[in-house]
């Protein structure tokens, strides 16, 4: 059964990004081979992908090639956004309950990743469309910025934690 999962890394405090809208206090990590290896496993059981358009537009904005060709990736946005060439992106301009079935559908046997984006996060929490949270804690702290999930999700059930290397750890969270 396809599941939605909310993959998403935080700081200590519960910040997705620092209160410039700035990732680099994440992106020091990227070098990691234990935290890629990871991350390329979840990657490897996703079959589409959900963002909001600042994290498309992030996406975008720091070079190279589409990172996800051959994934179907759901952009709600209310905007005409640029779609990079071979890239399968597909713009919605409406609520996560119209268009899930369509995401779940593209993510075919695999799970469907709700990327970054604590706005879209709770749009999808709000109608009980999340089925995990895989959150990785940074061992950073940045007192104020974008909040992991601005919204009420309910009782979440601590299935699993990894630890990785650079001192992250994974936590991974069913939501009842």
């Amino acid at each position: 059964m396809t599941r939605t999962i909310y993959f998403v890394a935080a700081s200590v405090d519960g910040f997705i990004a620092d209160a410039e809208g700035k990732l680099e206090w994440l992106t020091r990590f990227d070098g990691d081979a234990e935290i890629r290896a990871h991350y390329e496993a979840f990657l490897a059981g996703i079959g589409a992908l959900a963002m909001g358009a600042e994290t498309y537009l992030f996406l975008l904005a720091h070079g190279g090639p589409w990172p996800y060709p051959d994934r179907p990736t759901f952009v709600f946005t209310r905007r005409q956004l640029q779609i990079p060439a071979g890239a399968d992106v597909r713009l919605v301009n409406g609520k996560v309950a119209t268009a899930r079935n369509a995401m779940l559908r593209a993510a075919g046997a695999r799970d469907l990743w709700l990327v970054g984006g604590g706005k879209l996060a709770a749009q999808f929490a709000e109608v009980g469309a999340i089925d995990e949270i895989h959150l990785g804690v940074a061992p950073s702290v940045l007192g104020a910025g974008t909040p992991l999930l601005p919204a009420a999700l309910g009782p979440v059930t601590l299935r699993e934690v990894t630890r990785l290397g650079a001192g992250f750890v994974q936590l991974r969270y069913g939501c009842e």
